[in-house]
């Protein structure tokens, strides 16, 4: 992909100055831009608290991007599904013969543009190591991973790296290990190592 692509807004002017102004007001830097290309797998990486998507959301419109986020089925019904999909909500069925990671490269092949934010971890609660759908997502859908820090001790959200799938699990991992070495969540008792669980 030619490094010359923009990406068009996907938020109005006042949401991105209001995030802006959110995240000066509370220390917090957005060390950017957000990598170009019009598909994106974005790493968010410690997840330790509830604050990470509040953190993680901000400093998306602070680039002027609505990131996407990957929810249960049932959250998309009546009466609030038109709001959870207004947000970023991709619906995932885990009823479906395909499994979560099929289902989201089929998102990826619908949308012309499409940045998906993904916590390796899963949860909030301290993990022996990182899930390995988002990677499998990525290389699926031939799209790159961003990779995100969100570093409450700097106040920071380092935004500005990409990393493309080379089907190397293991050295790819390696590299993101290097890049968020020493980046701290809000609750430092709750971050694992960067290693892999087998996959289910």
């Amino acid at each position: 992909m030619s490094q010359a692509y923009v990406r068009p807004p996907q938020v109005n002017p006042f949401l991105t100055w209001l995030s802006r102004r959110i995240l000066h007001a509370l220390g917090w830097k957005v060390l950017g831009p957000l990598p170009p290309y019009p598909k994106l797998v974005v790493v968010g990486v410690p997840h330790t608290s509830n604050w990470d998507g509040v953190v993680m959301v901000l400093a998306a419109w602070s680039e002027r991007v609505q990131p996407k986020w990957m929810g249960k089925h049932t959250l998309f019904k009546p009466p609030f599904g038109w709001l959870m999909r207004r947000i970023g909500g991709v619906s995932i069925d885990r009823r479906a013969k395909h499994n979560a990671v099929e289902q989201a490269v089929q998102a990826f092949a619908r949308e012309q543009e499409m940045v998906l934010v993904i916590a390796p971890e899963a949860t909030r609660k301290k993990m022996a190591g990182w899930r390995t759908g988002f990677y499998y997502i990525a290389l699926g859908a031939g799209v790159p991973l961003a990779l995100a820090a969100m570093d409450y001790d700097r106040k920071e959200v380092r935004i500005n790296q990409v990393l493309h799938p080379s089907g190397d699990l293991e050295a790819d991992i390696a590299q993101m290990r290097e890049y968020f070495e020493n980046t701290q969540g809000l609750r430092p008792e709750n971050q694992g190592p960067i290693v892999l669980l087998p996959r289910p």
